[in-house]
């Protein structure tokens, strides 16, 4: 049973829209395509390691941002789209860059189950800060009523990234990597679960390239996978 913007996440995006009106009503609009070898979310396959398009539009004002993404996916049903809503805000301090909002993931196109809507809403905050060549990230997400209306869940994830765009004179070039845990009120898929990543960026010509090697431990049946993506701002 799919349902729309929950009135916990109504209330949290007119609270950020309300911070963004407090400026001069002027912003920027943008937009991005993408299509990968394998849509992954946290870890595990969106798409049955299948290849995803996707794309996004967005609104910035200052410190105020908010847009929507969508994808296809493939969960062996009759869902084939994610479509996420978000809004939040970026406040700087000293060195240490925030992300503090709200994400609500849709299902436009799910199925009536008996075990709980697809949908769900998470607020989530993060923080990252450079350290010395490297940029340093961490962040937290909360759902009181996780994906199938499971109960609360939590997503803890770190970052590293390193920018070699300058050393190596190739736009955008670099590496990342994560690291996550994803921790559940109740047992999902049989077990809470750690998830990562390793990655390479790069851009040329307009596009954007990304490289991924990832994986999950602690939970069965989704093994280490590879992916690559091409996306282009619009």
């Amino acid at each position: 049973m799919t349902r729309g913007l929950s009135s916990i996440s109504f209330g949290v995006i007119i609270l950020f829209a309300g911070a963004g009106q407090a400026q001069e009503l002027e912003g920027e609009f943008s937009g991005n395509v993408a299509l990968t070898t394998n849509y992954v979310f946290r870890g595990i396959t969106q798409t049955d390691d299948g290849p995803a398009v996707q794309g996004g539009f967005d609104y910035t004002n200052g410190m105020f941002y908010a847009g929507t993404w969508a994808s296809s996916v493939d969960f062996g049903d009759d869902t084939t789209m994610e479509l996420d809503l978000y809004a939040g805000l970026t406040p700087q301090w000293n060195l240490v860059s925030f992300d503090l909002g709200v994400i609500y993931y849709a299902y436009p196109d799910s199925p009536d189950v008996t075990t709980g809507s697809q949908d769900f809403l998470e607020l989530f905050a993060g923080a990252s800060v450079p350290v010395g060549p490297f940029e340093a990230g961490g962040s937290v997400a909360y759902s009181p009523e996780f994906y199938g209306e499971i109960g609360e869940a939590f997503y803890y994830q770190a970052t590293l990234g390193l920018d070699l765009s300058a050393q190596t004179g190739v736009e955008g070039f670099g590496f990342d990597a994560s690291y996550g845990l994803s921790r559940f009120d109740n047992d999902f898929l049989g077990d809470d679960y750690d998830d990562f990543s390793v990655g390479m960026t790069a851009s040329a010509a307009g596009f954007d390239f990304d490289l991924r090697y990832f994986g999950t431990t602690g939970l069965m049946g989704n093994g280490d996978n590879i992916a690559f993506t091409i996306s282009r701002a619009l």
